[in-house]
């Protein structure tokens, strides 16, 4: 990830130019780790400012989408609300090249006096946070509260003083000249790769950049600071002159770099030679853009995963403990497997109790069951009469048929329960909106997996099934979970609709909406390309798709939420895919 100091030098020259005059609209945060501003002027009109923490994604950006808030908003969310709505944004800053910008507000107090407030986002990876500051620079609150048990260094509390992250003893591109950095470079303790030595001396440039001037300056050689030559330093210094003075300028570019397969992964502010023709280089219209694009589906994901963990955890426990619980039933029914030699045990003693003597230990005779006769040695209990030692060998061997008869019941049962519980953790995996947790754990709520909260909660509409088009024009309904899986194969669709789903595996019910017409090849395809998409093979390569006729699909009286049973069908073998 290339959002550096420089890079945010775009960002706020961006920002600034948008924002201007703008002030605060609304506030949104739709998860612990973000928070949306809108912000809206004469000018320009209403704009998304995204303020993001997250580990692995901390950005500042104007951004187009929109991500979906929870039903209750949070006490950070609540106080931003309250003091910043209406507010003025006055300045954005940022110190050097340090990863942080303050967002400087002028806004009303209770009073009704005027007062300033300030927002730090600092993007620095793990440590990245956004912290709500007075005009006296005392903290007010953060998005990550660090105490002295998490830091002794530097604490982020309300009533703290605000103080900036310790400097790292690195060069500033806007006041050194790249002749000054060279004298660094060769000044470095260590002989070691170039671009490593200017990324540990140089402030406010991201790895990738550090591995272009390293890559330009050797042209595509290796290169190391102690054996620089003088045509070395010669390119060095020009490559260094024109990072400095687009930084200095803010003249950079915004650069999206994608793999082969179309996957974002870096950004820049200058152009990428280094990896020839491995990959492809796009050029967004923005810099707040490019962060859009190379963060939307990565935050969306994150943020569901954040949202449905305590759900997720919940079925991962279930289906380990089913599992287990069948391991240990199949065991027991491996036991029952010989319980015919306690019936032919309990036969041979009645025939031979004149022989048997209380407190034997064991009795010797022959096997009427065996053509040979051969003789059997049974063990006895030496505290029972001879008769009470047959009886108990009969009664083990009702109790092992009657186990058997149950154990089968059960295993059934358990198995179909493991299948429902993967079936909900696959929904769980590919839900998108909040309306789709909150409808997953109505259908848990009402099997009672989960408790229900006994106060009323408005009833949100039910979410309509995704939907698709094939190239012949024929519509693609998708399910979203096992409840609308049901409506959607059993109330929704015409009897000669045709049903697909992945065979043996968790999934969608998906149907092609025939209008009495006959499908093509291609969106039966298509719709089999869904069906294995929208299951737990996603990933998978070849999978196989069952389909039918929607008459052929039955569900059994008193089954699980998406279970059905069908006939009459017909199996594809393909790639799981969208689009």
């Amino acid at each position: 990830m290339a959002l550096d100091g420089v890079f945010l030098r775009h960002i706020k020259n961006e920002l600034q130019k948008a924002l201007a005059d703008s002030r605060v609209d609304k506030v949104y945060q739709p998860s612990n780790d973000e928070i949306v501003l809108t912000m809206r002027s004469r000018d320009s009109g209403s704009k998304k400012l995204l303020l993001s923490a997250r580990a692995n994604s901390p950005r500042i950006n104007i951004t187009s989408q929109t991500p979906e808030n929870p039903q209750t908003p949070p006490m950070l969310c609540m106080l931003l609300r309250k003091r910043l709505a209406g507010a003025r944004l006055r300045e954005i800053r940022q110190p050097e090249l340090e990863r942080i910008l303050f967002l400087d507000f002028e806004g009303k107090n209770e009073l009704g006096d005027t007062v300033m407030m300030t927002l730090a986002v600092e993007i620095m990876a793990q440590y990245s946070n956004v912290i709500f500051i007075d005009g006296e620079g005392m903290i007010i609150d953060a998005l990550k509260r660090v105490d002295p048990t998490m830091s002794s260094k530097r604490l982020v509390l309300p009533n703290v003083r605000y103080e900036l992250p310790p400097k790292q003893n690195k060069l500033n591109m806007l006041e050194v000249s790249a002749e000054e950095i060279l004298s660094a470079i060769k000044a470095y303790p260590k002989n070691a790769d170039l671009s490593k030595a200017i990324l540990a001396t140089v402030q406010g440039v991201s790895p990738i950049i550090c591995r272009e001037v390293a890559h330009l300056t050797g042209r595509g050689n290796d290169v190391f600071s102690k054996e620089l030559t003088a045509e070395d330093e010669k390119r060095l210094l020009y490559f260094l002159n024109r990072t400095i003075k687009t930084a200095k300028n803010i003249s950079g570019s915004p650069i999206l770099i994608k793999d082969n397969t179309g996957k974002p992964t870096d950004i820049s502010f200058l152009d990428i030679t280094q990896y020839g023709n491995s990959v492809s280089i796009e050029h967004p219209e923005s810099f707040c853009s490019l962060l859009d694009e190379f963060y939307s589906r990565r935050d969306s994901i994150e943020r569901m995963r954040a949202r449905s963990q305590d759900l997720s955890k919940l079925l991962t426990n279930l289906c380990e403990r089913i599992s287990r619980k069948i391991i240990a039933q199949q065991a027991e029914l491996m036991a029952c497997v010989d319980r015919e030699h306690l019936r032919i045990c309990g036969d041979i003693l009645e025939a031979n109790l004149y022989r048997i003597n209380k407190g034997d230990e064991f009795c010797e005779a022959e096997n009427f069951y065996d053509e040979n006769l051969a003789k059997i040695k049974i063990k006895l209990n030496p505290a029972l009469s001879p008769t009470q030692n047959a009886q108990k060998y009969y009664k083990d061997y009702r109790k092992a048929k009657t186990a058997e008869q149950m154990l089968k019941v059960q295993l059934e049962k358990a198995h179909e329960e493991l299948q429902y519980l993967e079936a909900v953790l696959d929904s769980l995996g590919r839900a998108e909106t909040e309306r789709e947790l909150n409808e997953i754990r109505t259908e848990l709520a009402e099997q009672g997996y989960i408790r229900t909260n006994r106060k009323k909660q408005k009833k949100e509409a039910t979410l309509p099934p995704l939907e698709y088009k094939s190239k012949s024009g024929f519509t693609i309904l998708v399910g979203r979970n096992n409840r609308q899986n049901d409506k959607l194969t059993l109330k929704q669709a015409d009897k000669n609709d045709l049903w697909f789903h992945t065979k043996e595996i968790p999934g969608s019910h998906t149907i092609i909406v025939t209008n009495g017409q006959t499908p093509d090849d291609d969106a039966i395809l298509y719709a089999a390309s869904l069906a294995a998409y929208h299951s737990k093979a996603r990933n998978a390569g070849k999978v196989p798709v069952d389909y039918t006729k929607i008459r052929y699909v039955s569900k059994p009286q008193g089954s699980k939420p998406g279970m059905v049973i069908y006939v009459n069908q017909k199996t594809l073998y393909v790639e799981p895919m969208e689009n």
